[in-house]
């Protein structure tokens, strides 16, 4: 049973982009805000994440508005490779680019306020939901089809 059948993500003729993406938004936020407060349970500190990074709610929302964001912008390169498949070049350089960015963001605030337990939290929530948007996405669009057309334009 792959992770396509616990989260239903249904393979559709007519994409939109805002209401796809706010989906992928919705569930990757889920399942990182989930991974997070996991951490902090298991390690004895029951949101400690949460009230370093503002409180539960401020987390929560800009958490979610900041994952929704990334899945209308991600869902938008996507549907837009179909017209003009260098951009899929373009989302993987941006995607590398960002992932060392929060790398380094969570550096900082392991430095901070988290302690050493942040990376598990942050780098492993943020690892977990860019698999299940992978796989959600590749289910409902041909990326490899779009890379390969990028490799072969001249």
């Amino acid at each position: 049973m792959g992770i396509s059948y616990i989260i239903p993500w249904p393979r559709m003729t007519v994409h939109d982009t805002y209401r796809e993406g706010a989906r992928l938004g919705l569930i990757m936020g889920t399942v990182t805000w989930l991974w997070v407060a996991l951490v902090d349970v298991v390690t004895g500190s029951p949101f400690h994440t949460f009230t370093a990074l503002g409180g539960i709610f401020i987390f929560t929302v800009v958490h979610y508005l900041l994952n929704m964001t990334y899945g209308v912008v991600l869902l938008s390169v996507v549907h837009g490779a179909e017209r003009t498949p260098s951009l899929i070049m373009g989302m993987l350089f941006v995607f590398i680019t960002l992932q060392g960015g929060i790398a380094m963001f969570t550096g900082v605030l392991v430095q901070m306020s988290l302690g050493s337990v942040g990376w598990v939290a942050i780098l492993g929530g943020n690892f977990i939901a860019t698999v299940i948007a992978f796989v959600l996405i590749s289910r409902t669009h041909p990326l490899l089809e779009h890379l390969h057309r990028a490799e072969n334009e001249d």
